[in-house]
């Protein structure tokens, strides 16, 4: 079955009520039962059905618009991958549409279903965590598509991005060869998150092999923010804890943390050494320096952007994944035990 063919009498006749009512669920779902809009809903989900808004488009003319899916854009995490995906793919001819679901799976598919329906040309992800409701989605519409900043060999669809595994490896392999071994994680929640769990075993992994036993009461778990990480560590200190090192899994975290130990009148890194991933910008600019692992944002926005306009302009075979590596970029918060 063609699913860009279904029409919205299909959609009726799978629910089993008139084209009027699907058309009065679309625009005034006010005015329909909840146990109607629920049937209608499940019928467009089993048969894959996209209302085109850009009726414009419906004779082959492309849209001109890639959309960009993003977790957030509360913090810096993203912010220079969005721009040099958007500065990359407006050189090729195309307007990004950009959306951010918050960490929220059941989000970012209705945001999936509403760029469809504005015909996007393409559409692009970031990582390769997301629901199966919107994988078969995207199979079904054959909609380019491409996953941003997690590398993966075997994924659903192409991915250009960094490898989160090695990058906390690394990381790892750093503090742990200074000597530390009483180290603690500072880390955001881990489910629905392959970024940060990749990075999480990867840290496990390194302090693993140095001999470094991890207790669970010294793995903190705290949202993307520099209050809440500095809550988190101010609290995990004041109890009595002391590690000698704190290995944070994003830079946003890491700054948190300095500024906790700098409340608490501890000297970084001459008392605790600090760590961060990303090197986001500031990272650099702290006093002292974070020591970091930069992932290659700006490379990875820009080399994805020519991927999917590619794609999308030569009707190419599905490109291959790239990988661009993650770098260690020791400065002044991490030094010997």
């Amino acid at each position: 079955m063609d699913h860009k063919k279904i029409d919205i009498v299909a959609v009726a006749r799978a629910a089993k009520v008139s084209a009027s009512t699907v058309s009065r669920s679309f625009n005034h779902p006010d005015l329909v039962k909840g146990t109607t809009r629920k049937k209608i809903d499940a019928a467009v989900r089993r048969l894959g059905y996209i209302r085109n808004r850009a009726a414009q488009t419906i004779h082959g003319i492309r849209s001109g618009t890639v959309g960009l899916i993003v977790p957030t854009i509360d913090h810096t995490i993203f912010a220079e991958l969005i721009q040099s995906f958007a500065t990359s793919i407006e050189e090729r001819g195309f307007t990004i549409l950009l959306a951010s679901h918050g960490y929220s799976l059941d989000r970012e598919y209705g945001m999936a279903r509403k760029m469809l329906e504005h015909r996007v040309d393409g559409l692009a992800f970031v990582g390769h965590n997301h629901s199966e409701d919107t994988f078969e989605l995207l199979r079904r519409q054959k909609t380019p598509t491409i996953l941003l900043w997690n590398y993966a060999e075997a994924s659903p669809f192409p991915s250009v991005g960094s490898d989160n595994f090695l990058a906390g490896r690394l990381v790892g392999e750093h503090v742990a060869g200074l000597g530390h071994r009483s180290v603690a994680l500072l880390f955001p929640p881990l489910a629905g998150n392959d970024r940060a769990s990749e990075r999480f075993e990867g840290v496990v992994s390194a302090l693993g092999a140095a001999g470094c036993a991890l207790r669970d009461d010294w793995q903190l778990e705290t949202p993307y923010s520099v209050d809440a990480a500095k809550e988190a560590v101010m609290r995990f200190v004041s109890d009595g804890h002391r590690p000698t090192a704190i290995i944070c899994g994003n830079d946003v975290l890491a700054w948190g943390a300095l500024h906790a130990l700098a409340k608490l009148r501890l000297r970084v890194p001459d008392d605790v050494t600090v760590t961060g991933i990303g090197d986001f910008k500031g990272s650099g600019a702290f006093e002292p320096g974070l020591t970091t692992v930069r992932i290659p944002a700006h490379q990875i926005g820009a080399q994805a952007a020519e991927m999917i306009a590619n794609t999308i302009t030569t009707d190419a075979s599905t490109p291959k994944s790239v990988l661009v590596p993650p770098v260690l970029v020791p400065r002044k918060t991490s030094a010997p035990k």
